[in-house]
């Protein structure tokens, strides 16, 4: 399974699907699903202006289990996740989550898995600033 999981970090520096689509490159992969996630300019008819992502110092192994998990899939032939932490602007990248399976249905279904069950099990907490200076924690587990 080890092979199978082939990039995961959080960190401060912007992400690049370049990177998580070459690190999921597998001759015996017949499809490759990738999700990227972006900081959107509201949330929930409320302006935001920029928010900021905190992670737990454990919030790796969490990310690790979640990407097991997934794996122990035998079509899925390759998986990456990364996420960002620090101040972000509108528009910038957030989090970006690929996998390479042996047909695009499982690609699809577990490329989904991962990013929904990552959101949900792995303590990264945002912090939304919003226009009209009011801000709030979001994703806190």
């Amino acid at each position: 399974m080890s092979d199978t999981i082939r990039l995961l970090d959080i960190r401060e520096d912007a992400l690049s699907s370049d990177e998580v689509l070459a690190a999921v490159a597998d001759p015996s992969a017949g499809g490759t699903a990738l999700f990227i996630g972006t900081v959107r300019n509201h949330d929930q008819a409320k302006p935001v202006d920029r928010l900021s992502y905190e992670a737990h110092p454990d919030a790796l192994d969490h990310l690790r289990t979640v990407a097991e998990r997934i794996c122990a899939d035998p079509a899925v032939t390759a998986l990456a996740a990364v996420h960002r932490t620090g101040d972000l602007k509108i528009g910038d990248t957030a989090v970006i989550v690929a996998v390479a399976a042996a047909h695009r249905d499982v690609a699809f279904a577990a490329c989904r898995r991962l990013i929904d069950d990552l959101k949900a099990e792995v303590p990264i907490w945002k912090h939304q600033h919003f226009a009209d200076g009011a801000s709030e924690w979001v994703g806190a587990h």
